[in-house]
């Protein structure tokens, strides 16, 4: 696998920003610019490559670190996997989803159609490449390596179970219809938007994710409170 070019990219994510440069700054001894380094390196060719094609050794020319600095700060490749995986989960709680959902006395319906538009703009910046960080993972490592995917399932979970705790709540104000499901609406948002982001970046067409969201919306529409 040959070197990357010194490049940015938006993790369609999901709003995680990785900017990987192979130069002298990223290769000082210093403690945390050398870590950095090796995690903004694995993180970009592991989003581009997958975890098992994406060799230590690949991480190693791709940072400009040596064999003994990555195993002063990691102990194995799974070791470095779990520490990325821990990055992009909190990035998108923190910078994806929380910020959607912060009033709670806010507008449900409108809090998660700003979610999706949040998500599409990520599509959009991402010119439909690299889908979804977390589903990517989950798809490669779910059936092979349990560790990952305790991890990838319980960001899905708290994902799934802050729109349903949105939802009813909404629905106990009477700001959402009572014939919504709240976890069956969640789990339904869940799978529809990674599906939307899977198909977005096999045909590299945006018209897909745009239409997968106005259909959601439209979806959601049917959950506004009869008057």
């Amino acid at each position: 696998m040959t070197a990357l070019n010194p490049t940015s990219i938006f993790c369609t994510d999901w709003s995680v920003h990785v900017t990987i440069k192979t130069t002298e700054s990223t290769k000082v001894r210093d403690g945390r610019s050398t870590r950095e380094a090796i995690l903004e390196a694995a993180s970009r060719l592991i989003h581009v490559h997958g975890y098992n094609h994406t060799s230590l050794d690949d991480v190693l020319r791709e940072s400009g670190v040596g064999k003994g600095n990555f195993y002063y700060h990691f102990k194995s490749k799974e070791d470095l996997g779990y520490a990325i995986l821990d990055q992009i989960i909190g990035s998108f709680l923190e910078r994806t989803l929380e910020p959607c959902f912060s009033d709670p006395e806010g507008h449900a319906l409108g809090q998660i159609r700003c979610f999706l538009d949040r998500l599409l703009e990520a599509q959009r910046a991402s010119n439909c490449v690299g889908g979804c960080p977390l589903g990517n993972l989950a798809a490669e490592l779910s059936d092979v390596h349990e560790g990952f995917r305790g991890r990838l399932a319980s960001v899905f979970a708290a994902w799934r179970e802050r729109l349903t705790l949105v939802l009813r709540s909404a629905q106990s104000r009477g700001t959402v219809d009572v014939s919504c499901q709240p976890e069956a609406v969640a789990d339904f948002l869940v799978a529809s938007l990674e599906g939307a982001i899977l198909l977005t970046k096999l045909t590299k067409d945006i018209a897909v994710m745009e239409q997968c969201v106005a259909e959601t919306k439209r979806y959601l529409s049917l959950f506004e409170p009869r008057v």
